[in-house]
């Protein structure tokens, strides 16, 4: 799975867990301040990509500039994607 389609990923699930539709979600989307989600939607977030991509998310390794942007988050669901599968 390549960046672009986890991004459209996190706008199809940004979209159902925020209950409306994204049309501007892009890699500079500021998750938090953009999209003005609070911690319990980051959560409902993590725990939807577990369940439909299979993401193991390591809290150690949740450092804040993981999730400035929908571009850096996608990045870091890449990287983290890439390991389960090695």
């Amino acid at each position: 799975m390549d960046r672009a389609e986890i991004i459209e990923h996190l706008r199809q699930s940004l979209t159902v867990i925020l209950g409306r539709p994204l049309p501007e979600f892009g890699e500079e989307t500021r998750i938090l301040e953009d999209l003005e989600m609070d911690s319990m939607r980051f959560v409902e977030l993590l725990m939807s990509l577990e369940d439909t991509l299979g993401l193991e998310a390591d809290p150690e390794t949740l450092d804040p500039e993981v999730f400035q942007s929908a571009g850096s988050f996608a990045a870091y669901i890449k990287d983290r994607l890439d390991l389960t599968r090695a």
